[in-house]
């Protein structure tokens, strides 16, 4: 039994009992009870809801669900209007057993979605740096759980390797090559002067855009190794010159002429995003007077192009500084005509922070840490668990010394603890002559509360993942786990689990602890952590 079957048992049962239909059971969902509440597993509040739909008193709608849920299930009504359930230990121990069954995550809300996810897309201008670390650590986890529920899903990182911003670094680095300061606006970082210097003899005679391919090639490969230390493998990446080859902008200006959503104006051509969709604050320029596309054009090209290669649904990732982007890419789509849905999901930066103080950085003056210097500093399993550890909406204080304690202060550190723990109690067991296969009697196992909620929350794991793909973010699922790692700590400062002298009850606790230590590996799996067997 996974939790959306029993929530959707359970909805059917309220369905039939007050004669309703799906759309009244719009806001019937399950929530864990308070801490306080000791005799239950699951609360039920659809009945305070529900009050105004039946004109009846809470209470008394939450007194004629329990009565209609026996004696399926063990129900109680409370004040003001709730239910709340407690599952049959056979429930509980079956569903357990399910967890690691193929497919047992897909969600039908996933299937026949061809998903288009794009994320980190940092200019290749110079290193990664921290925030280009969230975004991918944001956009891979969200494939990775995506992918888990059942999804079909490519990731993609778009390589602008054409425009302004790459002359500039092509001129940046030919001037360090002679020994000058780069342009105004250009690149000021080391890394230049160490691009500079491994420069082959010719690159004397080279012009502007051969600087220019040069030093995207090297950044490139620098993005791509940095990537892949991260643990992040993309499906394709996307270079800004293909879409011009493909003749992709003139294809976009020609399907919004065609949809009537373009004008010129002072010899320039405009997209009528304001007037015609009223979708945007103002009206925008796809074509310059001088004939030259906008970035704008160039990238509602790249999304029709992702429409035309089947792709049903695009998630973009995007930094803090295109927030205001935002409004005029969603009229741009929609002004597409595209079948598919588009979002885009903004992060904040990210601040590191020493001891009591935060490091102040600036990527154009070179004066930054580098994503690979922090992972380098802390490690990668540190990074991920930080950067998910907080909804993308919200800014990141990266604490470094807590990042490399290794103790339970440290959360990452304090959930592979457990993983850790689980497998040495495993190895443990053959030492004290118990057979981790060896099989028990369901019927015959004394639940006791620890192992009980530790049963219930593995059962969560569900509920988890759903609210990582409805906030597209992972950090209800860093949350999860850490809350996990508590409570198979409470349970093993209370219960023996290898006693030679019960070896059903042995038997039985290996059987949970296996489950938990499953649940954790896959968990962090999805954070692109890793479950370490020794610490």
């Amino acid at each position: 039994m996974k939790l959306s079957q029993l929530e959707a048992d359970l909805k059917s049962r309220a369905k039939a009992a007050f004669s309703l239909d799906e759309a009244a059971m719009a806001g019937f969902t399950l929530a864990a009870p308070p801490p306080h509440i000791k005799n239950a597993d699951i609360s039920i509040a659809w009945p305070i809801a529900g009050a105004k739909l039946l004109r009846k008193p809470p209470l008394r709608i939450a007194e004629e669900f329990a009565a209609a849920l026996a004696p399926a299930y063990e129900a109680q009504a409370v004040a003001p209007g709730f239910v709340n359930l407690k599952l049959k230990d056979a429930q509980l121990l079956e569903s357990a057993a399910e967890l690691g069954a193929p497919g047992h995550y897909e969600r039908p809300d996933f299937k026949g979605q061809k998903i288009n996810l794009e994320f980190v897309s940092a200019n290749p201008t110079g290193p990664m740096h921290l925030a280009s670390g969230r975004g991918a650590t944001l956009g891979d986890s969200l494939a990775r759980i995506m992918r888990l529920l059942g999804a079909e899903l490519a990731t993609e990182f778009y390589v602008n390797n054409v425009g302004r911003q790459v002359e500039l670094l092509g001129q940046s680095l030919k001037a360090r090559l002679e020994g000058k300061e780069p342009p105004e606006g250009g690149y000021q970082g080391d890394y230049l002067k160490v691009l500079a210097a491994a420069l082959p003899k010719e690159a004397a005679g080279w012009t502007d855009k051969q600087f220019s391919e040069h030093a995207v090639a090297e950044m490139l490969k620098l993005h791509k190794a940095d990537m892949k230390a991260f643990g992040v493998e993309f499906d394709r990446w996307f270079l800004e010159s293909e879409l011009h080859d493909l003749g992709g902008p003139a294809k976009a200006l020609a399907t919004l002429k065609e949809r009537g959503m373009t004008y010129e104006k002072e010899g320039a051509v405009w997209f009528g995003a304001s007037s015609e969709l009223e979708a945007d604050d103002k009206d925008r320029v796809l074509v310059k007077a001088d004939g030259r596309n906008t970035y704008f054009l160039n990238d509602i090209a790249y999304h029709l192009n992702k429409f035309s290669r089947g792709f049903t649904r695009l998630i973009d990732i995007w930094g803090a500084d295109h927030h205001g982007y935002v409004p005029r890419m969603e009229a741009a789509v929609k002004a597409l005509g595209g079948s598919g849905s588009f979002k885009v999901i903004i992060h904040q930066q990210v601040a590191l922070k020493r001891g009591e103080e935060l490091v102040k950085m600036s990527k154009r003056a070179g004066d930054f840490i580098s994503l690979k210097e922090l992972v380098d500093e802390v490690g990668t399993d540190a990074c991920r668990f930080f950067f998910a550890s907080r909804g993308p909406n919200t800014h990141l204080n990266f604490d470094v010394d807590l990042a490399k304690k290794k103790s339970n202060e440290n959360p990452v550190f304090y959930v592979q603890y457990v993983h850790a723990r689980i497998c040495s109690i495993f190895s443990n067991a053959a030492e004290k002559g118990i057979d981790p296969a060896l099989g028990f009697e369901a019927s015959k196992a004394v639940i006791s509360p620890e192992e009980r909620a530790l049963l219930m929350k593995l059962l969560w794991l569900e509920k988890a993942l759903f609210d990582c793909t409805r906030d597209y973010s992972p950090h209800p699922l860093t949350t999860y786990l850490t809350e996990l790692a508590a409570l198979f700590h409470s349970f093993y400062d209370k219960h023996k689990v290898l006693d030679p002298e019960h070896k059903e009850t042995s038997a039985y606790r290996l059987f949970l602890l296996n489950e938990v230590k499953g649940v954790i590996a896959l968990g962090l799996g999805l954070l692109g952590v890793s479950a370490p067997e020794r610490m």
